[in-house]
């Protein structure tokens, strides 16, 4: 995959602090050698690569970048409305921080939120791919190439950040490509919530190639919500990964609705004693969609707790994707490690797999992993409708309810009801109405 125009000389053109573009220039000489994956290879097993075509795109040039602009991301909508009040807002558009804001409280408690170019280069750069390079790909390798911004977040050593920061991902341009990047660092003992909303313009074709760091000292506690609306035409490539350290904790919850195809890897590496990963997410395809997920919950540490629970429905011919692996390491003794993925085939063409895996090395250990694809349940159905229920409320309810467990755990309750309204109306589809 030569002919397209990510190239050494365009990652050299966008500019920004010396510093961010030396780390360019290193990835987009690593990116000139690179052997694009296909579906022969097991982590790319069952996807679309071998459909991804990177001369379809181009990376937007520093005068884009650069352009005047109203500071705004469309579609915050009632998922951030809905949150109510919040510690700080950051606007990311195109890949690039446009706006930011902050509490006066916060700031004077030493909190850091700003834009990845933007902040002192001693603020970020110690700290920047710190995380994500330990689990690289063809598209992380893309990613670093062309990163010309994002967001970043510090909180200090003891700081409780009680109302979420919110982050505004928005994406446009017809036949481009952004490279959204959030770095998260929480010092020991603090505590935050971030909750992230992607979205991108209808019918425009779009590569969103986006990387999230959130790098968790001891005793700290991150919160993460990511919700993925894009555009029908959006093809979207993701990780997401979390260094946690000593009695560490963090919970984190996708919810993956929108785009044409979308990949998310989540993993958690936790490398102190007694740190704990919980991991959720909640996925809903229709028409020709396709989400894919692969998850990594890697116990280096003793006496480390994980769970996770990944839900999703496919309809029309839409597909999903689950692969999991925990690995359990050998000095990682006395671990509880879960893993249950769930999934609900509602129409005749819809598809799913699921493929949980297990790699323990140490003999005192609790580890479990669960995975099912069916149908809703025709018992289920047939109570509902021997009550009076119509057939179509009735998969309204059964579905709803198959998600309510995940819904009810979101580190940020609030967020619930619009996430219920937005199944509700993607099973609506399906009966071709909306109520």
């Amino acid at each position: 995959m030569t002919d397209h125009s990510f190239t050494p000389l365009a990652a050299g053109a966008l500019g920004g602090p010396d510093w961010l573009v030396a780390r360019r220039a290193v990835a987009a000489e690593q990116l000139a050698e690179l052997v694009w994956p296909t579906d022969s290879e097991e982590v790319w097993r069952y996807s679309r690569v071998n459909q991804f075509d990177l001369a379809q795109y181009r990376p937007m040039t520093a005068e884009e970048l650069g352009a005047p602009d109203v500071e705004s991301a469309p579609g915050g909508g009632p998922l951030a409305a809905e949150l109510g009040e919040r510690a700080a807002l950051i606007v990311v558009r195109d890949g690039r921080v446009v706006h930011h804001e902050l509490d006066d409280e916060l700031i004077e408690q030493g909190v850091t939120v700003c834009g990845i170019a933007t902040c002192e280069a001693d603020a970020v750069e110690p700290f920047l791919g710190t995380v994500s390079s330990a689990s690289p790909d063809a598209f992380t390798v893309l990613h670093d190439a062309f990163l010309a911004g994002g967001a970043f977040v510090r909180v200090p050593r003891g700081v409780v950040v009680e109302r979420p920061i919110v982050v505004l991902h928005w994406a446009e341009g017809e036949g481009m490509a952004s490279f959204p990047h959030t770095l998260v660092v929480a010092d020991e003992g603090s505590e935050v919530t971030i909750v992230e909303r992607h979205a991108s313009a209808p019918h425009v074709n779009h590569l969103v190639d986006s990387v999230v760091e959130l790098a968790i000292a001891d005793n700290a506690h991150v919160r993460h919500v990511s919700i993925q609306e894009y555009g029908d035409h959006t093809w979207s490539v993701a990780l997401q990964r979390a260094h946690l350290g000593r009695d560490a904790r963090l919970s984190s919850s996708a919810v993956a609705l929108g785009g044409d195809y979308a990949r998310l890897r989540t993993e958690s590496r936790l490398d102190g004693a007694g740190a704990e990963s919980d991991l959720l997410a909640v996925y809903f395809g229709d028409g020709n969609q396709m989400h894919d997920f692969r998850t990594f919950q890697d116990h280096v540490a003793p006496r480390t707790r994980s769970d996770l629970l990944f839900k999703g429905a496919v309809e029309d011919t839409a597909r999903s994707v689950y692969s999991g692996l925990i690995r359990i390491r050998p000095d990682a003794q006395k671990v509880e490690a879960t893993q249950s993925n769930r999934n609900l085939v509602l129409t005749e063409g819809a598809g799913a797999e699921s493929i949980p895996n297990l790699e323990i090395e140490a003999d005192d250990v609790r580890c479990s992993h669960a995975s099912t694809v069916g149908p809703i349940d025709d018992d289920q159905r047939y109570y509902l409708e021997s009550r009076g229920v119509r057939p179509e409320d009735a998969e309204r309810l059964i579905v709803l309810g198959f998600f309510e467990d995940v819904f009810s755990r979101l580190p940020v309750p609030a967020l619930a009801t619009p996430l219920r309204r937005a199944v509700h109306e993607k099973v609506g589809h399906l009966h071709g109405d909306a109520s």
